[in-house]
């Protein structure tokens, strides 16, 4: 007896430390099964730490509950972090709304507003003309002008007026343009200036000389006298527009013998589904640039169809090039234009078919404009393109191709890129079965949503003349 003893006591000493781990494992699930009591329920698993990083779960199955409730919650909260990772490239646009996270809306149809900058120029719409017998009065001084856009006009603003010289105190041409201050506007049109750095003529000073019809004005900054404590109103009212959720819908089928027979290769449901949420991107892509919002009645189905407005008609800006003479400068140009008149960043996208891509591939880049290396941005590898006016990230969609458009692109700004679902990207088990319609295990995905711009001015579209 007393050697079986001792070898008990042999054994009970070697694996020592596994019975304390042990033990404390049994002490700290009774007290979180007692700090967890209330109304007569109790937790049905507790999480014990395993000593390397790690952590076990007792008492019960491995449920949702329970890994949430774990320091490595390893679960997704959206099916669209999930959809991100199939085939991100072919669709770029898809890609950067769900990353970007989507607004739920209660309706199919979306009221969202937009604030646009106020513009800064406009052109004179009629000319001004100096008297022909040369005789000029002191009320000459004042001037009333009519341009293209005078509502962007408030008193006491300074209009910068290309092209015009101006004068010096003496009365010769200046180097600078000539500058207006306005001091009246009216309701029936026209805005009444006073120049600057005007002429001097008749003995009289300060006169706004002959300016050309579509000569280009230029809104600069107020400017206030002593005694002033107001100043015209700045109004900035948003502008309401509407957008279309579409419901985009696709569903994968396989029969219950094909199920069950053998394959030479592991092909399941959840490859189907795969190869059909693709498809089904690939669909949305196109809708998301190049669809035409609308609304219309399917007499078959009898029901209204919700058809959803692509952000290439929202985009505020259009640059046009010529195939012919697509150079460097020409590149320039359009990312000075992409790049300003707008409060957008100073990163943006550039989606194009192959054709534009091919142009930019085919350029001698200098020191102005260069191409840099590749940048993995959203899960997409793009081509860096950096010049003096901002970056662009510039990938090939062959979603521009697809529609006969390949020599168009799109330069988007994704900070003012926003997506609307109505319904979420989800998936639903149909039980075709019992139903009686057919043995086959069945699934549809299903979203319903929309994408807006925010700032049109922001997003241009690229084409060719």
């Amino acid at each position: 007896m007393n050697t079986k003893i001792k070898r008990i006591l042999e054994k009970l000493h070697a694996h020592r430390c596994e019975l304390t781990i042990a033990l404390l494992a049994m002490i700290t699930l009774g007290l979180l099964m007692l700090s967890c009591h209330t109304d007569g329920a109790t937790l049905a698993f507790a999480l014990v730490a395993t000593g390397a990083g790690g952590e076990m779960v007792t008492g019960g199955p491995v449920t949702t509950d329970a890994v949430h409730e774990s320091s490595n919650d390893y679960l997704l909260n959206e099916i669209d972090r999930q959809i991100t990772k199939i085939r991100p490239m072919a669709t770029p646009v898809d890609q950067l709304s769900r990353l970007a996270g989507a607004k739920r809306c209660g309706s199919m149809v979306v009221d969202y507003y937009n604030v646009d900058t106020k513009p800064t120029k406009c052109t004179l719409k009629t000319a001004v003309t100096l008297p022909d017998d040369g005789m000029y009065m002191p009320e000459d001084v004042r001037k009333v002008i009519y341009t293209s856009n005078d509502a962007i006009f408030d008193i006491s603003d300074t209009i910068l007026v290309k092209g015009v010289s101006g004068y010096n105190a003496d009365g010769t041409k200046s180097s600078c343009d000539l500058v207006l201050y306005v001091v009246g506007k009216s309701d029936d049109k026209g805005i009444t200036v006073m120049a600057v750095n005007g002429m001097n003529a008749g003995g009289v000073k300060g006169l706004v000389p002959s300016i050309a019809a579509g000569t280009e004005l230029i809104r600069m900054g107020r400017a206030a006298s002593e005694l002033d404590v107001q100043t015209a109103q700045f109004e900035a009212l948003p502008q309401r527009a509407t957008q279309n959720c579409q419901i985009f819908k696709a569903q994968v089928e396989q029969s219950v013998l094909h199920r069950m027979a053998n394959k030479e290769v592991d092909w399941t449901l959840n490859d189907q589904g795969e190869a059909a949420i693709y498809d089904m991107r690939l669909g949305m892509e196109k809708s998301f640039l190049f669809g035409i919002k609308s609304l219309i009645y399917d007499h078959n189905k009898r029901e209204n169809v919700y058809l959803t407005g692509g952000i290439w008609h929202q985009a505020g800006k259009e640059f046009a090039y010529s195939a012919d003479s697509f150079t460097e400068e020409t590149l320039v140009d359009m990312m000075r234009e992409a790049f300003t008149g707008n409060a957008g960043s100073k990163r943006k996208v550039l989606i194009g078919g192959s054709a534009f891509i091919s142009r930019l591939n085919k350029l001698t880049y200098s020191k102005v404009v260069n191409a840099g290396e590749s940048v993995v941005k959203w899960g997409i590898d793009f081509s860096e393109m950096r010049s003096k006016f901002g970056k662009l990230y510039v990938l090939l969609s062959e979603v521009f191709d697809e529609c006969g458009m390949e020599n168009c692109a799109m330069i988007i700004d994704p900070e003012y890129l926003q997506k609307y679902s109505h319904l979420p990207f989800g998936t639903e088990a149909l039980n075709l079965k019992a139903s009686g319609q057919r043995n086959t295990d069945a699934i549809v995905l299903t979203e319903a949503s929309c994408l807006v711009l925010r700032y049109p001015k922001a997003h241009m579209r690229i084409v060719m003349n």
